[in-house]
């Protein structure tokens, strides 16, 4: 997952180097006589390498457009905390100084996806970010509908 805006940037460049090795290594492929099927073989990796990259990259844009993904049963509540500080435009290191700790500790909290955080510290993130949550319960057969 991109975290920060240096990451970003880095990938949209490394999409592009990306897309630049792909053309010039099936160039190469196609001149020693491989046929269609091998070269397809042989790039496959490299797409789909480039294709999760990109796959990240318009996530990245989507949640600084503030667009969220629904929080069902608090498994991507570490991933929606990140996606957020990115919407409000928070540094990890702006992040650090409101909660009082190290951007290190941000890092290393946003790098686990929040995984094992208490409530409390949530909340304490949340809070700090001035992030609200509004929560709806109710079967898990609605969800199926």
């Amino acid at each position: 997952m991109i975290k920060t805006e240096t990451a970003y940037k880095k990938s949209l460049e490394k999409l592009q180097e990306d897309k630049l090795f792909i053309r010039d290594q099936k160039k190469v492929l196609e001149d020693m006589g491989l046929t269609e099927e091998q070269v397809e073989k042989a790039l496959q990796p490299s797409i789909t390498f480039h294709e999760q990259l990109k796959e990240e990259v318009v996530y990245y844009e989507r949640i600084r457009r503030g667009e969220f993904e629904p929080i069902i049963n608090l498994h991507n509540l570490g991933k929606s905390l990140i996606a957020y500080r990115i919407y409000v435009g928070l540094s990890q290191q702006e992040l650090a100084d409101r909660l009082g700790v190290s951007a290190s500790q941000v890092s290393r909290d946003e790098r686990n996806e929040y995984y094992g955080a208490t409530l409390e510290r949530v909340q304490e993130v949340m809070e700090a970010m001035r992030m609200v949550a509004k929560m709806e319960i109710q079967s898990e057969d609605l969800l199926l509908e």
